[in-house]
């Protein structure tokens, strides 16, 4: 019996007043992967991790985490659900353990649970020193590290970064992509990572390419360079995006 996709995207579109985001996109991640969502900047990516985060409501389609539907049964999808976006969320003013303390509370964690399990948290991320650092005190890179404790604080089988590593130094950006694939295999969750950098897809990764709200293609990065015919996952991305409206998608 095939196992339930942790997140499950049919036929979704979603408009702002008569500009269309995104349209008829449909797409699946399986459990206890990594897949990445590939677009250029305004290809529709944050809208569609609006709808799946429930932040706005999904009017046109459907939206499911582990066969829960996001507008049907919020609190049973969002529960299974961690989210780091791309905007810096963390509050300046409060320490590392008093963010990530109010989150676990959120999520009905009592207080020493909440202790033992922001230990493992930071320790995973690499941040166990800074446990009472005020936040404006961290680099980008750092609060990022933070914000990914955070999301993974209440356990979540699905993990969504929404362009994660934009602005941080190449050290950075490589630790945190090294840290969260790591994840994948130590926590078996599953993580949908929002990119425009092609650099942080490997030739195994499932793909799905979105631009101008659309799904070009639904594929592991290897097959897209073969059926595209080109010589890298790059040459692929940059091919699709320009071919959008062409003679049909990939999959």
């Amino acid at each position: 019996m095939r196992a339930e996709a942790a997140l499950a995207v049919a036929g979704v579109s979603h408009s702002y007043g008569s500009k269309r985001a995104l349209d008829d996109v449909s797409f699946a991640v399986e459990p206890s992967s990594f897949a990445v969502l590939l677009g250029l900047n305004g290809a529709g990516k944050t809208t569609l991790f609006s709808l799946i985060s429930h932040l706005y409501d999904t009017r046109h389609g459907s939206i499911r985490i582990f066969g829960h539907d996001v507008v049907r049964a919020p609190g049973e999808a969002l529960r299974r659900l961690g989210i780091v976006f791309q905007a810096r969320t963390l509050d300046l003013d409060l320490s590392v353990h008093q963010n990530l303390s109010y989150h676990a509370s959120l999520h009905g964690i009592g207080a020493a649970e909440a202790r033992r399990r922001i230990g493992e948290v930071l320790e995973t991320v690499a941040m166990s020193a800074r446990l009472h650092d005020k936040a404006r005190s961290l680099s980008g890179g750092q609060m990022r590290r933070i914000e990914i404790a955070r999301a993974l604080l209440h356990r979540p089988p699905l993990l969504l970064l929404d362009e994660p590593t934009v602005g941080l130094d190449v050290r950075s950006r490589a630790d945190i992509l090294a840290s969260i694939r790591g994840r994948v295999a130590a926590d078996d969750i599953s993580v949908f990572w929002a990119t425009h950098l092609i650099d942080e897809v490997d030739e195994g990764d499932h793909v799905v390419v979105l631009a101008e709200g659309r799904v070009v293609a639904d594929a592991v990065a290897r097959d897209l360079v073969r059926a595209t015919g080109t010589e890298s996952i790059g040459e692929a991305f940059s091919q699709l995006s320009r071919t959008k409206m062409g003679a049909g998608e990939l999959s």
